[in-house]
């Protein structure tokens, strides 16, 4: 695997660096377009509309357009936003992990530790297994600011960015404001026709049907001949992705007791003013070990569902 990120963990005063890796891989086959008369790729071109010209990659900006104005961002533009150069994973809060519902899910990577020790990786790691919490943190990747959750898989922490709430969409269905009677005798029925299909979730006992059958008719024309030479009408094309760094690991041991001295110094000042802080971000601090965030990510990491492992809708039983 090759890492795609590379920064620090940071919660309080302490710092774990880590490596970000895609935990995730698509297997479906990759099809392109082409011509049917001779079997010649389709590409897309970059043209410009105005004029006409095909455009190379390095003389494309990006652009914001409404009803009556489009904004050119050049390069320089974006790359004076701040936060894509933070190579930092900030932790905003620790929150019961039965509280993120997975609707709020999106991509999930692996962290690797990184540095001279992973004792601060592995406390952390620990920690989160003891109580049962998951972290809720911000970092910036891809030019996107993101807010993610960082839990425990295995004997690795794992990091699942979360989509802002703003992006769930709300649904209201009129069919279901209608009142529907349901017996005693249909509930039974139904409740014995689910436990006829109950069982422990086995990802492995599933498989992709139709990209094996896919698979099998690519190689079925392949074998009868019907190959065309790539290289006469596909072309070839590549791409790279890499990321490289290091950071420098803070005695552990001083690190939480400076953190968790500033927590409660924070906490009593918030006391002395009649409680006017204990709202705040630094009255928050001993939950979250990030006295110094705030920011969209503690009201943007909320959920009430419990979790559930993800599943495909295209994807069948062995033997169903």
């Amino acid at each position: 695997m090759r890492a795609i990120w590379s920064g620090a963990i940071t919660f309080g005063l302490v710092n774990v660096p880590v490596k970000l890796y895609s935990a995730t891989e698509d297997h479906d086959v990759e099809l392109h377009q082409v011509h049917d008369k001779d079997g010649g790729r389709i590409r897309y071109q970059r043209r410009c509309e105005i004029c006409g010209e095909i455009v190379e990659y390095e003389h494309i900006d990006k652009a914001y357009a409404d009803e009556d104005d489009t904004i050119v961002l050049t390069k320089e533009d974006l790359a004076s936003i701040p936060q894509e150069q933070d190579r930092e994973i900030s932790v905003v809060e620790f929150v019961p992990s039965d509280q993120l519902d997975p609707i709020l899910f999106a991509r999930s990577y692996y962290l690797e530790p990184t540095g001279k020790t992973v004792k601060a990786y592995v406390l952390l790691r620990r920690t989160l297994e003891q109580t049962d919490r998951t972290a809720i943190v911000e970092f910036a990747l891809r030019q996107k600011t993101r807010l993610a959750a960082l839990r425990v898989r295995g004997d690795m922490l794992l990091l699942q960015t979360l989509l802002w709430p703003d992006e769930i969409r709300s649904a209201a269905f009129p069919a279901l404001d209608k009142r529907v009677r349901i017996s005693a005798k249909e509930l039974q029925l139904s409740a014995s026709l689910v436990k006829s299909f109950s069982g422990d979730f086995d990802p492995s006992a599933f498989r992709d049907e139709y990209q094996e059958e896919l698979r099998s008719l690519i190689e079925a024309k392949r074998r009868a001949g019907e190959a065309l030479d790539t290289e006469e009408t596909f072309g070839a094309s590549g791409d790279s992705d890499a990321g490289s760094g290091d950071a420098e690991v803070i005695d552990l041991m001083e690190a939480l007791k400076q953190s968790v001295q500033k927590s409660s110094a924070a906490k009593k000042r918030g006391k002395g003013r009649g409680g006017a802080g204990s709202g705040s971000r630094s009255g928050a601090a001993s939950g979250s070990g990030s006295g110094s965030r705030s920011g969209p990510g503690s009201a943007k990491s909320g959920g009430s569902a419990s979790r559930s492992g993800p599943g495909s809708s295209r994807r069948r039983k062995k033997g169903a």
